[in-house]
């Protein structure tokens, strides 16, 4: 009979989760939380978890100490429920900008030009707690000017497509390929009560019919190397109707090859920033960029 737990990975040394899970490129990672000790917390469905997956972590934090020396790190099973209230405990409210992000369960005081949105911590990623999404969240309150269509490229929690909606964007059309995080999402939009301008999609960018491709004005792209890679076509073939890309989950060391490829593809980038090692860039047509600021 298969098991409904799941499997609590604890890297006793200090790294960067996101970092982390970037190296180590496991779609099936259902959850990460940075404990009050410093300790971060990796999550694997019990049947999914096995030696492989195990060596494929030693070796993704191999690649990002100093030294593969004195690693520590142990495995649990954790009931569903428990695993929930773990990973629940560690969501505290955030402010960036105008936004106010919280979970259910917190209370705060809004400012009036606050902008609330009410995210509870499930099995999907994107919380605003780390830089790639904070960057983009950052980076919403420039780029809606208001009316917009965009469209969200791995959405995860749908986190950036209720920012931009909630800045002032007509419509979002959030894409993910992980059947679990677009459950999750289409609740958070719901929550927000924003189901009636955010559609989420299961699939890919190329199931997107290029009727609704033409429409868009915003791509956002929270994702990580590969991925980008992997999708750039796509995405370049979407900003060919002028569509601005804004690119993040980038590592400050890969910013060159992506912007190479884009390159290639006719997008110039237009605008860059950098925060705690990781790169956050706009892409434009080449001929748009004249008229850039």
């Amino acid at each position: 009979m298969m098991s409904n737990g799941w499997v609590d990975v604890c890297i006793h040394d200090n790294f960067d989760v996101g970092e982390l899970l970037s190296r180590l490129d496991d779609a099936m990672v259902q959850g990460a939380w940075e404990d009050d000790g410093g300790k971060v917390h990796l999550y694997w469905a019990e049947a999914q978890w096995n030696e492989e997956r195990l060596s494929a972590l030693r070796l993704a934090l191999a690649d990002l100490a100093e030294s593969g020396q004195g690693q520590s790190l142990s495995v649990t099973s954790v009931p569903d429920q428990d695993w929930n209230e773990a990973w629940a405990r560690s969501v505290k409210p955030l402010r960036i900008g105008r936004f106010v992000i919280r979970p259910s369960w917190e209370s705060v005081s809004l400012a009036p030009r606050d902008l609330e949105i009410i995210l509870d911590p499930k099995q999907a990623f994107g919380t605003g707690h780390h830089a790639t999404t904070r960057m983009l969240l950052e980076w919403l309150h420039e780029d809606i000017r208001g009316g917009e269509q965009i469209l969200d490229v791995g959405t995860g929690s749908a986190i950036l497509a209720m920012a931009a909606v909630k800045l002032g964007a007509a419509s979002a059309i959030g894409i993910e390929i992980d059947p679990v995080a677009v459950d999750c999402a289409r609740e958070c939009v719901e929550q927000n009560r924003l189901g009636d301008q955010i559609e989420i999609q299961c699939g890919t960018l190329g199931d997107l019919p290029t009727v609704r491709r033409q429409s868009v004005e915003l791509i956002l792209a929270n994702l990580d190397r590969q991925t980008v890679l992997t999708l750039a076509e796509d995405l370049a073939s979407v900003a060919s109707g002028g569509a601005r890309v804004l690119v993040s989950g980038i590592l400050s060391e890969q910013r060159a090859e992506i912007m190479e490829r884009f390159s290639d593809l006719g997008l110039a980038c237009s605008k860059q920033r950098e925060e705690e090692g990781w790169v956050a860039l706009t892409f434009l047509r080449s001929e748009s960029c004249e008229g850039e600021a």
